[in-house]
């Protein structure tokens, strides 16, 4: 098993430190999918929801979320994002959405990726609940991952 770098020798959670590591260019892709009633699905696909533009909402709310990742998980440092790119896909029983985050920098973006999908879904439910509240959430996952002394990984 790898070292667990946010540990210190005395086992105490600490913010790695990133300045001695080179910049090289970054990038991480994760996805997610709700799943909805019909009618709901329907709404957000015509553009019937009354709260608005859920999907352009979604977008902007997944977006925020990647610039404040390091606010919201204790130990990731504050990056200077270079790229946040949402994107949705309406599939037979829900939406998938995809975030792609970049950055030329000490540490990866894998984080804001995963931060910014779960937001977007977490505003795709806001926005239709009125319709259906039963929607789910499920399947948050990191896709790849580019840059880095580690290199490459895909699912």
């Amino acid at each position: 098993m790898a070292d667990l770098t946010h540990l210190g020798v005395d086992g105490a959670a600490h913010m790695v430190d990133v300045s001695a590591k080179a910049d090289t260019a970054r990038e991480a892709v994760a996805e997610g999918r709700i799943t909805m009633s019909a009618e709901a699905l329907e709404a957000v696909r015509a553009g019937n929801i009354k709260k608005g533009d859920v999907l352009g909402t979604a977008r902007i709310a997944g977006i925020m979320a990647a610039k404040k990742t390091s606010e919201l998980i204790p130990l990731c440092h504050p990056l200077m994002l270079s790229k946040i790119a949402i994107a949705f896909e309406f599939e037979d029983h829900g939406i998938r959405a995809e975030a792609r985050v970049r950055l030329n920098g000490p540490t990866g973006v894998e984080m804001e990726a995963l931060t910014a999908v779960s937001v977007a879904l977490l505003t795709l439910y806001d926005m239709a609940k009125a319709l259906d509240k039963s929607m789910v959430m499920s399947d948050i996952r990191l896709l790849s991952k580019t840059g880095g002394k580690s290199g490459n990984w895909h699912a």
